[in-house]
C-alpha cells in the first residue's frame, strides 16, 4: 500500500517562502512520477508542479512558474516544493501525488494521471 505524507504547510505573509515535503512509502519511488497539486476553497483541484522519475524533467503551472521549484531525493523517497514570493492566491490545501503509470520521461500536469494522493497540507498566505 502506498502512503504519501505531506508536511511543511503553514501561515505566511505575502512575499514569504515555504518548503513543502512529501514522504513516500512505496518501494518503487525511484520509478514513479510525482506531483504537487492544490485546491482552494470552492475551487477545483489544480496542478502545481510535477517531476519525472529521475528529476531531470519538471513541469509547472503558469501561475507558479519562476516562483516555485519542485525537486526530489530518490534515496530518501522524498519530494519537495519550494515556494517563494507567495501570494494570497496561493492559499490552498496542497497535495502530493504519485503517478505509477507515467513513463520515466513524463512529468504530466494532468491530475488524472496520478494514482495515489496524500492527505494534504494547508498553506495560507496573508496579504
Amino acid at each position: 500500500q502506498v502512503q504519501l505524507v505531506e508536511s511543511g504547510g503553514g501561515l505566511v505573509q505575502a512575499g514569504g517562502s515555504l518548503r513543502l515535503s512529501c514522504a513516500a512509502s512505496t518501494a518503487t519511488f525511484s520509478r514513479t512520477a510525482m506531483g504537487w497539486f492544490r485546491q482552494a476553497p470552492g475551487k477545483e483541484r489544480e496542478s502545481v508542479a510535477t517531476i519525472t522519475w529521475s528529476g531531470d524533467g519538471v513541469s509547472y503551472a503558469d501561475s507558479v512558474k519562476g516562483r516555485f521549484t519542485i525537486s526530489r531525493d530518490n534515496a530518501k523517497k522524498m519530494v519537495y516544493l519550494q515556494m517563494n514570493s507567495l501570494k494570497p492566491e496561493d492559499t490552498a490545501v496542497y497535495y502530493c501525488a504519485a503517478g505509477f503509470t507515467l513513463s520515466q520521461w513524463r512529468a504530466s500536469l494532468s491530475i488524472g494521471a496520478y494514482d495515489y494522493w496524500g492527505q494534504g497540507t494547508q498553506v495560507t498566505v496573508s496579504s
